[in-house]
This record gives C-alpha cells, sequence and structure tokens, in this order.
C-alpha cells in the first residue's frame, strides 16, 4: 500500500510539474509577436518620417523587412535598423540595397552581429549606402575566411571552443590586413597549447597592432606576410614569435627610412572594413568595439592614414581590449 501511494504521488507531481511547464511555454509563445506584428510595428516607425511614401514603405521596404524578419534577423536588430535610418532620413532605395547585402550574407550563414552593427554605425556617421555596402561586403569576406581558419583548424582534431567569439576574432584580425596563415597558426597552435579564447584574443590583436604599423610603415601586403611567415618558421614560442615579429618590423622601418632620407615611406596599403564619416568630416572609424576591429579609417580616397610613429621614432602603443 505504501509503495502503491508512493508511485501515486510521484505520478501527481510529475503531472503538476509538466503543467506548469506546458502553461508557462504557451504564456511565452503567446506574448511573442507575430512577424505581421512586427511589421506593423515597423511600418509605424517608417511612417514617421515623411520621407517615405506609402508606395516606399509598403513596396520597397516593408517586403524586404520581412524578408529579414523571415531569415532570422531577430526584431530587435531590424527595428534599430530601421530607427536609424528614418533619423538620418535615408532614402529608401539606398536602404533596400543595404537590406539586400544584410540578406546576401545572412543567407551565407555567416554571423550577422558585426554586420548590423556596422550598418547602423555607417548610418550614424551619414556613410553613402555605396561606402556601407562596401563594408559589409569587406566584413562577410574576413567571416567567410574566419570560419575556413576555424573549420580547418577543426578538421586537424583541434577541439575550438567559443565558435562565434573566435570567429569574431580571427575576422577582426583579418580586416587589419593580419595575414590569413598567421591566423591558422595562432589558432592551432594556441589550442593546442590549452590557451583561452581571452588569450587568443590578446595575441590576435598584437599581431594587428603589428600588420596596422608595419601597413602604415609603407610595407606591402606581402612584405608584412613574409615578416610574420619569417618569425614563425623561426621559433615555436608564441611570446618570442611575437618579439620576433617586433624587431623584423623595427628592421624594415629602419630600412625604410634610410631608403626615404629619414622619412618613413607613406602606406600603400588598404585596410578594409572601415567607414569614412560624411564628406565634411574627418575619416573615423565604424567598428563594433574600441578593440581596433575595423583598424585605422581609409580616407575618402582609399588611402591609409599618415604614420603613427612618434617624433621620436617609438612605435605608438598597443590597442587595446
Amino acid at each position: 500500500m505504501k509503495k502503491n501511494k508512493i508511485k501515486i504521488k510521484l505520478i501527481l507531481s510529475l503531472i503538476i510539474l509538466i503543467a506548469i511547464l506546458s502553461f508557462a511555454i504557451f504564456a511565452f509563445a503567446a506574448e511573442e509577436p507575430t512577424i505581421d506584428e512586427q511589421l506593423e510595428q515597423l511600418k509605424n516607425i517608417l511612417g514617421s518620417s515623411s520621407r517615405y511614401s506609402d508606395f516606399r514603405k509598403n513596396q520597397i521596404l516593408l517586403p524586404k523587412l520581412k524578408e529579414l524578419l523571415e531569415e532570422g534577423i531577430s526584431f530587435e536588430d531590424t527595428k534599430e535598423i530601421v530607427e536609424n535610418s528614418v533619423k538620418k532620413l535615408t532614402d529608401a532605395y539606398d536602404m533596400k540595397d543595404i537590406f539586400d547585402a544584410l540578406l546576401e550574407t545572412k543567407k551565407k550563414g555567416l554571423f550577422t552581429v558585426s554586420i548590423i552593427n556596422k550598418i547602423n554605425e555607417g548610418l550614424a556617421k551619414n556613410a553613402s549606402k555605396v561606402e556601407i555596402i562596401s563594408v559589409i561586403s569587406a566584413k562577410a569576406e574576413n567571416l567567410k575566411k574566419a570560419v575556413e581558419i576555424l573549420n580547418d583548424a577543426r578538421q586537424e582534431g583541434l577541439e575550438v571552443n567559443g565558435g562565434e567569439e573566435m570567429v569574431k576574432i580571427l575576422a577582426d584580425s583579418l580586416e587589419n590586413d593580419v595575414p590569413d596563415e598567421s591566423l591558422s597558426w595562432l589558432l592551432k597552435t594556441g589550442t593546442a597549447e590549452g590557451k583561452s579564447i581571452i588569450e587568443i584574443s590578446e595575441i590576435s590583436e598584437e599581431l594587428s597592432y603589428f600588420s596596422l604599423l608595419a601597413a602604415d610603415s609603407g610595407l606591402s601586403s606581402e612584405e608584412i606576410s613574409l615578416l610574420f611567415k619569417k618569425a614563425i618558421e623561426n621559433s615555436t614560442d608564441i611570446n618570442e614569435i611575437c618579439e620576433n615579429i617586433q624587431t623584423g618590423l623595427e628592421a624594415e622601418i629602419s630600412t625604410a627610412k634610410t631608403e626615404t632620407g629619414g622619412t618613413v615611406k607613406p602606406s600603400t596599403t588598404t585596410i578594409s572594413g572601415t567607414l569614412p564619416t560624411s564628406s565634411t568630416e574627418s575619416p573615423a572609424e565604424v567598428g563594433e568595439t574600441p578593440t581596433q576591429e575595423a583598424g585605422e579609417a581609409p580616407t575618402e580616397t582609399g588611402g591609409k592614414p599618415e604614420p603613427s610613429t612618434s617624433p621620436t621614432g617609438e612605435a605608438p602603443p598597443p590597442p587595446e581590449n
């Protein structure tokens, strides 16, 4: 009898627990607005601007916004872009093209968080449609390369944790022109040595610093790649390799100064993934975080900023986290 009573109590407890969970799930689902309800909210935001006619709202923008939501772009992210476009009085046809670029990235299975940040900050800086789409394309290409580097490491049997975060770290460094092979080496070596994501991120930022400094000193992408390659080939210790890159870079800068009569050669490389401000403002970086994700911002003519070495010849401080 006692055993039967215990069984009955357990069964009743399970039934009650299931009922509570079912009610909670149902309540949550009931509160989640449908795509049509979300579109209605977005339509109201668009309606707050006289710049968007009914045709542009209903025939140009809303169908594209529906695609974004259906592809998995969150409502909050979509809403933020719409609010920024209205605030900056962005042309509806330009926004459609920007949405198309975002959709293309999403359909490729790439992470879109950093892409969305680029769009919002581009709008905030009054960047043109062409500039924003150019940055989206460059960012998407770097994300694609980063995913390939990650997959290559995993195919070799390495257990790389934090996939999305690691892709972001690698893409940031690629944006700063760190050679692909150097990042592949870093990921594989760092993972094999048991380094954390934070440690790999710190080393990645250091490599970005060296790459930016090298580019500002006039080294071509081929010269930078060779500099990194030699440092990696001459040591297996990560800290020592960074020291070797620093030494090699100092030697290259010294040679460059000698060849040009005491001045550093102008940079001939371009760092992708950055957006200038409007034509009336000086260029400014449009990045996700203050970790130099986008590197130095290019000028409107596509050139790089002036060399950042100090009058005493000392290198500038490395990027902060």
